[in-house]
């Protein structure tokens, strides 16, 4: 496994745990404005995430040479 891969991995699993810890911590109350705005920061995370690994896996693939 490349260091690129291992790193994408480990961010992504920090995100899950850190979106799972989140959810657990306002389980039972209702839902107000700072908790809207904690499932936004989520969902903003999330997709950071997603795109670390998508980075990630891009920088295994070989270059495209476009020039004719």
């Amino acid at each position: 496994m490349t260091n690129s891969t291992q790193w994408g991995r480990t961010v992504g699993a920090a995100v899950i745990v850190v979106v799972l810890m989140a959810g657990l911590a306002g389980c039972d109350q209702p839902e107000g404005k700072a908790e809207r705005a904690g499932k936004e920061i989520d969902k903003t995370v999330q997709k950071v995430g997603q795109k670390i690994e998508e980075a990630g896996d891009n920088m295994q693939k070989p270059p495209v040479n476009d020039k004719k």
